[in-house]
């Protein structure tokens, strides 16, 4: 790229000139052994010399300052380098003065055959300061980069900004290919604009792309590149000038609508929770990532409640029940996954709880190290599959929703090399309330779709709780779960003296009208339950009442057209006793119960199969056995051994079912479930579970009581001292005046033998039990009445109280709450 120029002073002087008319700043040609060959008007005009007294000699009689040969080689280097360099110096003016100026020299550049230079000064005058700081400022410091490239496409300038932007110093770029130095970028595809330009002469501006460099290889940056020729005085193009500027901010934001605006599209396309779910995960993987788990809190899966749980003043939240809603990968089959689809998703400690979800700040984790995570103890399992995978980074985001919490989105990098950044964490909380939206009308869709089938389900125990006497578990299948629940039903009813009753029953039928007459036996039972009946005399009653039901349906003139018209049922009730580990049963026409023992092989009790409910005029039969703690009973309906279209069959296999090894009860129940009735089956199916416990002698005391007033005392400290040993120091003058009261009346109305119990379970009980069948009767004493309030204090100082009656007389009870 050498200007063509004219070797005699002279005219070398006049081209000077016109180059330099725009300029006020004096300027002079030098070549590299120090011999002024161009001397301009303003050059005359600075320093008082005419050029044919300057050109042609040496520039350094022209220094008011001492000769420094090292400083005057290290400029010229740097200007042979392509840099340019400027500083302060003092010069002498013709007439004799020092003048301090400004110089400026620049790049190395050829004429005539020689290495020359352009310097240019200017005197340091106040009102140029600010000129001189923003020409540095464009020069070095421009957000802007820029460089100058020969017709070879090599780099032979650039300015600093440039040299920050790509990380690679200038001396490893002067003379290279930006192929040979950047190959993050797009290098080709740059090359081959330059070239275009450098053919046609067109400039090319605004050019965006994207890639990385090594000032800052862990992120992806955008740039915006304009391309301009160098021409020379015969507008021959010499090389190319190219600006680089940093739109990173600019790129993400637009990358960040674009894709959600695609998301907006592809998610939320019905309205099923674990479908959108499914619709979030499987965007973002491999668009965003390569591993997305979906978990959603259990009440957004099932369409109940608002999807949130309680927290405490100024405390931490409790934890949250999660299940694993959608799994993406781009590895078949998500083997990073350490939760399954429907499984159940626990926390981790803090900072990575459940605090995630309550304060909706993203969690973000840019290095993912498996070694020093709270998983490494707590998550064993997770901590391999990090290893396994070589999962290095990781974005947790919370699903919320119109100030709801919905879930948690996990997104990671496995394959992809390239970290999360901050852009991405902003791309990733914007996917996921696009998606939060999404699944949050699929919720409330959900729960106002399942509204109609709420009346029919609640009639089944939506929670079942043994209380200190069992373990329970449950499982149901509708015969058709388009039309609801159907007929059958279970229960358990916690009873007094820390017993439980049990209650499993089929209605004929299924749908409507077999709901409807399940809701009203179940009331019944519970009903009858709690007037403390045996199983015989409740089953008695609960046989009145269907026979008294049906006439009622067959006498309405419309019984051919009613849905509820009761056609029969079977129900069998068992009470369990935690203190005498012993459990009474009866059945009409239900099938028996299976009992697996703790170290025994599992079987069916021999108990009267009785008849079923409707019939009327025939008894029932009770059947007692004693059950060893930990004891399996199951109750279940015919459904699930009918499965097989052999009862015997079936039976069997339910026996093989329940004596396999399982984690816990639940799992047992809904493995057993899903065993024996693999498909979909026409009568309706439930399973109840329960694993006996055993209220040992640390939790039962009784003493027998002398029919003798003078007793009552004795008692009332045996007891006060029992509910101290107990730890219960607070009952103690309550518990005193209910055996009071109690004991007092059974020694004066009732027969012996009198024996008084106290049982400490969730709640505290006294019993008293003696030989009369007498009920106990409450009075209302009036305030001239020496007696009559025994029962009335009772009943105030006891959280319930009431009476049961058994083959040797009856047991009046009341039962405290403890703190």
């Amino acid at each position: 790229m050498e200007p063509a120029r004219k070797s005699d002073a002279a005219d070398t002087s006049a081209g000077s000139a016109d180059l330099f008319d725009a300029s006020a700043d004096a300027a002079a040609v030098i070549r590299d052994d120090g011999t002024v060959v161009g001397w301009t008007r303003a050059a005359e005009a600075l320093l008082g010399y005419p050029a044919p007294e300057v050109v042609g000699g040496s520039a350094a009689r022209l220094l008011a300052m001492p000769a420094d040969p090292a400083r005057a080689a290290g400029i010229a280097e740097r200007c042979r380098g392509g840099n340019g360099w400027s500083g302060q110096i003092r010069v002498r003016h013709r007439d004799g003065h020092p003048l301090d100026v400004r110089l400026r020299v620049s790049a190395a550049f050829h004429m005539g055959g020689r290495v020359c230079f352009l310097a240019s000064a200017g005197a340091e005058r106040p009102q140029w300061t600010m000129a001189q700081s923003v020409l540095d400022g464009f020069l070095t410091r421009s957000p802007v980069g820029m460089a100058v490239l020969d017709r070879e496409l090599r780099y032979v300038w650039l300015n600093d900004t440039l040299e920050r932007i790509g990380g690679v110093p200038r001396p490893e770029r002067l003379g290279r290919r930006l192929g040979d130095l950047l190959p993050g970028l797009e290098g080709e595809a740059l090359e081959g604009l330059m070239r275009k330009v450098i053919a046609t002469g067109v400039p090319v501006t605004d050019y965006e792309y994207a890639g990385w460099s090594w000032a800052d290889p862990h992120r992806r940056h955008a740039y915006s590149t304009s391309f301009f020729p160098l021409v020379d005085a015969d507008d021959a193009v010499t090389g190319v000038c190219t600006m680089v500027l940093d739109v990173t901010e600019r790129w993400v934001a637009r990358r960040l609508l674009s894709m959600v605006n695609e998301a907006g599209a592809c998610i939320g396309t019905t309205l099923d929770v674990t479908r959108t779910a499914q619709e979030l995960a499987d965007f973002a993987v491999p668009r965003f990532a390569d591993f997305v788990a979906v978990d959603l809190l259990e009440p957004v899966l099932s369409g109940e409640g608002p999807g949130t749980w309680p927290l405490g003043a100024g405390q931490a939240p409790t934890r949250p029940a999660m299940r694993r809603a959608a799994l993406s990968s781009v590895r078949e089959g998500c083997p990073e996954a350490v939760h399954r689809v429907g499984e159940r998703v626990g926390f981790l400690t803090a900072p990575y709880d459940t605090r995630t979800l309550v304060q909706d700040d993203p969690l973000f984790v840019p290095v993912l190290d498996p070694e020093q995570g709270p998983w490494v103890t707590a998550e064993p399992r997770r901590a391999e599959r990090i290893r396994a995978y070589g999962l290095h980074s990781l974005i947790a985001v919370p699903l919320r929703a119109r100030n709801t919490a919905l879930g948690l989105v996990t997104f990671a990098r496995s394959t992809n090399a390239v970290p999360f950044c901050s852009d991405d964490v902003l791309l990733a909380r914007e996917l996921v309330a696009r998606a939060a939206v999404s699944l949050d009308n699929a919720r409330r869709y959900t729960r106002e779709h399942t509204a109609a089938l709420t009346l029919q389900r609640s009639l089944l125990p939506p929670a079942l709780t043994g209380g200190t006497a069992l373990d329970v578990a449950s499982s149901y299948l509708p015969a058709d779960p388009a039309g609801g629940v159907g007929g059958d039903w279970f229960d358990v009813i916690p009873l007094s003296g820390a017993r439980v009753g049990l209650v499993v029953g089929d209605v004929v039928g299924h749908g409507i009208g077999a709901a409807a007459s399940m809701g009203r036996l179940r009331t019944a039972v519970q009903t009858l339950a709690d007037m403390e009946l045996p199983p015989d005399e409740l089953l008695a009653h609960l046989d009145d009442l269907v026979l008294r039901l049906g006439a009622e349906d067959n006498g309405s003139g419309a019984a051919a057209q009613s849905a509820a018209a009761f056609t029969g049922a079977t129900c069998l009730y068992a009470v369990y006793d935690p203190v005498s580990r012993r459990c009474t049963m009866a059945r009409a026409g239900h099938p028996p119960p299976i009992v697996v023992p703790p170290d025994g092989p599992a079987h069916f009790p021999e108990i009267a199969a009785g008849p079923p409910l409707g019939l009327g005029g025939l008894a029932f039969e009770t059947t007692e056995i004693e059950l060893p703690e930990h004891s399996l009973l199951g109750l279940y309906t015919n459904g699930l051994i009918q499965a097989c279209d052999d009862v015997e069959r079936g039976m069997n296999r339910l026996a093989r079912a329940l004596t396999r090894a399982a984690p816990d009860l639940e799992t047992l129940c809904a493995e057993a479930v899903s065993e024996l009735v693999p498909r979909p089956q026409p009568d309706d199916i439930a399973l109840l579970l329960t694993r006996t416990r055993a209220l040992g002698t640390d939790h039962a005391v009784s003493w027998d009581v002398p029919d003798d007033p003078a007793a009552v005392g004795e008692i009332r400290a045996l007891a006060a001292r029992q509910v101290t040993e107990w730890g219960l120091a607070e009952l103690v003058m309550t518990t005193e005046l209910l055996v009071s009261e109690l004991v007092t009346n059974a020694i004066r109305y009732a027969a012996p033998p009198i024996r008084v119990r106290l049982l400490r379970d969730s709640r505290l009980t006294c019993e008293v039990a003696d030989a009369s069948s007498t009920a106990p009767r409450l009075r209302h004493a009036r305030s001239t009445d020496e007696g009559g309030r025994g029962l009335f204090l009772v009943a105030q100082l006891s959280h319930r109280w009431g009476a049961r009656y058994t083959g040797e007389g009856k047991i009046i009870w009341a039962e405290q709450e403890i703190p």
